[in-house]
């Protein structure tokens, strides 16, 4: 499956009664999230530490299959002024690696302040330090998914 160049695209390449994987792809970290099969919320799952891409993906690939994903929606980390910088091009890099192995429609969502904003919601919360950077990686993976649902529900 290839890379969608918007939702609209992407929505059309799904297979009903699937769900979707949101990934938020760090340095060191992946969060992901989790959708229904309704494709309305998503749920913070988990937090992969980053190791060797074989190893990483093999994880994928059994949460894909145990979960019954049928797209990924990844958080591309765009510069503030649209542009994209070296955490872009990583990112363009680790979805290119995902196609040569994994055949699920993938689309890449504009994760501009997702970190920011669920940091905010955890201090707001009175999340401690280490409680923070323990949920911030799978909880900006679901609001980076939950944005991309959000869209496709407004059609």
């Amino acid at each position: 499956m290839p890379l969608s160049p918007d939702i609209t695209a992407f929505k059309a390449g799904l297979e009903p009664a699937r769900r979707l994987l949101g990934l938020d792809a760090g340095e060191k970290t992946v969060g992901l999230a989790l959708s229904d099969v309704g494709l309305m919320i998503a749920t913070p799952m988990q937090t992969l530490r980053r190791g060797k891409f074989t190893a990483d993906l093999q994880k994928l690939a059994a949460i894909i299959a145990e979960q019954n994903v049928g797209g990924l929606v990844i958080g591309l980390p765009m510069n503030m002024d649209g542009s994209e910088g070296p955490r872009a091009q990583s990112v363009r890099q680790f979805v290119r690696n995902i196609l040569k192995q994994l055949d699920l429609p993938i689309v890449l969502w504009d994760e501009r302040l997702s970190t920011m904003a669920v940091t905010r919601i955890l201090i707001d919360a009175d999340a401690s330090r280490a409680r923070r950077a323990e949920l911030v990686d799978k909880m900006a993976a679901a609001y980076i998914l939950q944005g991309a649902l959000d869209r496709m529900a407004q059609g």
